[in-house]
C-alpha cells in the first residue's frame, strides 16, 4: 500500500511537467548528442503545424517548443538530447534572454520552408554536402536542375541550394585531370544534350540563363545558398554575360581575348573586380578563390565565426549559431574568398583573418537573401571525386555542417526588420 502511495505521489508531481503548459528544450551546446538531427526534429515540428522559438546564443542556439508527447518521442527515436521544462523555468530563461545586457534573442520559427537542391539526378562521384546533411537530418527536399529552373519551377520553393556546380559552362574545369573519366564524359554529354534540347548553342549559354533565373528567384524573395564552385562560378557567369570566357576545349571556339574588360560586376551578388582565368587547363575560375595562393597546413587551417549582436544583427546571428566559434577549414574547387573581391554590402560571417580570406559570407539581393560558404565538405578536408561520401553518423556534432542547417531554418523565421 505504501508503495502504491509513493507511485501516486510521484505521478502527481511529474504529470504537471508534461502538461500543456510545459515546454521541450533542445539544447544546442556541448550537451547535445546529435546537433544535426536536432535541426531535423525542429523542422519536423514546423512541418506538423507547431511553432519553435530559436534561442539565439542561449546554450549554443537552442530550440524551445511546447511540450507534446509526439515531439518527445521523436527526439527519443532520433537520439536527440532534450529537456522538459516547467513554465517557471521557461520564464527564467526568457527573462535572461530579454535582459538588455545579454547578447541573446528569441526568434520565432513558424513555417517549414520548401527546399530544393539544384543538382543533376546523376551526380557521379561528386556527392554534395548539403544533400548529405539534409538526408541525415531527415529534412525533406527536392532535386531540380536546368530544365526545371528554366520552366520557373523554382517558385514552388522558398530555399535553393546550388550543388557543386560550374555555371560558366567549363565543366568544373576538370578536363585536364579527369578528361578520360567515364563519369566526367557522361556529365559533359548530358549537359550538351540538354542545352541543344532547350535551344542553346552552347552549355555556357544555358548555364548563364539558369544563373539569371536563379538570381531573379533570389531577387523576388527566395533564399539562395551555395558552396564550393557553386558560389564563385555563379557570379563569374553573371559578370561574363556579354562575353566568352570559355576556351575551345569546352565550347569549340576560343575565349574572347578582351573578356576581362567586358565583365559587368553590376550583375553579380557578392564579388567584384575579379580577374577571370581563361586558361583551359587551370582548375581556377578566377582570383576570387585563393586556393592557388594560400599556403596553410591542414593542422593550421581554421576559420573564426564573427560574434554578432543577437538583438541588433538578428540575421547573421541566426546564421552563425554554433557550439564552437572556431571551425575546421576544408578545401574545394572554391576554398576561400579573397576579401578584396567582395562588394561593400557583403557581410563576412566567418574568416581566417591572418590570410585575409572570407569563408562564410551573406548578403541581400532585392527581396531575397543569399549565403556563400567556401569549401566542399566540412568533415573531409580535401574530398576527391572518387572518394566515398562522408558518413555523418560519425560526425553528429559537426560545427561546420551546423552552419549549413542554420541557413535552412533561417527561412522559417518570422520576418522582422533589422534594427538600425
Amino acid at each position: 500500500m505504501k508503495l502504491l502511495k509513493c507511485v501516486f505521489v510521484l505521478v502527481f508531481l511529474v504529470l504537471p511537467m508534461y502538461g500543456k503548459s510545459a515546454s521541450i528544450l533542445i539544447p544546442m551546446d556541448n550537451t547535445q548528442k546529435d546537433h544535426l538531427k536536432s535541426y531535423g526534429v525542429t523542422f519536423w515540428v514546423l512541418k506538423n503545424g507547431g511553432e519553435v522559438d530559436w534561442l539565439l546564443n542561449y546554450r549554443g542556439g537552442s530550440f524551445l517548443t511546447k511540450y507534446d508527447v509526439k515531439t518527445a518521442n521523436e527526439c527519443k527515436v532520433r537520439g536527440i538530447s532534450c529537456e522538459v521544462l516547467a513554465d517557471g523555468k521557461v520564464s527564467e530563461i526568457l527573462a535572461e534572454i530579454n535582459d538588455p545586457s545579454a547578447n541573446m534573442e528569441m526568434v520565432k520559427l513558424e513555417k517549414a520552408p520548401r527546399i530544393a537542391v539544384y543538382s543533376p539526378k546523376d551526380k557521379g562521384p561528386l556527392e554534395d554536402a548539403v544533400a548529405l546533411v539534409l538526408k541525415y537530418a531527415e529534412i525533406p527536399f527536392d532535386f531540380l536542375y536546368d530544365e526545371e529552373v528554366l520552366k520557373n519551377d523554382l517558385y514552388k520553393y522558398d530555399w535553393l541550394h546550388l550543388h557543386h556546380e560550374d555555371f560558366t559552362g567549363q565543366y568544373s574545369k576538370m578536363m585536364g585531370g579527369y578528361r578520360n573519366q567515364e563519369w566526367n564524359a557522361q556529365s559533359k554529354m548530358a549537359q550538351e544534350v540538354t542545352a541543344h534540347k532547350l535551344g542553346f548553342e552552347k552549355v555556357s549559354k544555358m548555364k548563364l540563363a539558369v544563373a539569371q533565373h536563379i538570381r531573379e528567384f533570389c531577387g523576388n524573395g527566395g533564399f539562395l545558398f551555395a558552396m564550393c564552385s557553386g558560389a564563385d562560378s555563379f557570379d563569374i557567369a553573371l559578370a561574363a554575360a556579354n562575353t566568352d570566357i570559355c576556351g575551345a576545349l569546352y565550347d569549340g571556339d576560343a575565349a574572347d581575348p578582351n573578356a576581362q574588360s567586358k565583365l559587368d560586376f553590376r550583375q553579380t551578388l557578392a564579388f567584384q573586380n575579379f580577374t577571370v582565368n581563361t586558361n583551359s587547363w587551370s582548375h581556377q575560375f578566377s582570383d576570387i578563390d585563393v586556393s592557388n595562393t594560400r599556403h596553410i597546413l591542414q593542422a593550421n587551417d581554421f576559420f573564426t565565426l564573427f560574434d554578432f549582436s543577437a538583438k541588433w544583427d538578428v540575421v547573421p546571428s541566426m546564421l552563425t549559431q554554433n557550439h564552437e566559434r572556431v571551425i575546421k577549414g576544408f578545401k574545394g574547387l572554391a576554398t576561400a574568398f579573397d576579401k578584396s573581391k567582395l562588394k561593400p554590402s557583403v557581410t563576412i560571417m566567418g574568416e581566417m583573418k591572418a590570410a585575409n580570406e572570407a569563408r562564410y559570407i551573406h548578403g541581400e539581393y532585392g527581396k531575397g537573401q543569399w549565403t556563400f560558404y567556401g569549401g566542399h565538405d566540412p568533415e573531409d578536408y580535401q574530398h576527391g571525386p572518387n572518394e566515398p561520401p562522408t558518413d555523418l553518423a560519425l560526425h553528429p556534432n559537426s560545427p561546420g555542417y551546423r552552419l549549413i542547417l542554420n541557413n535552412v531554418l533561417f527561412m522559417a523565421a518570422k520576418k522582422k526588420k533589422q534594427k538600425t
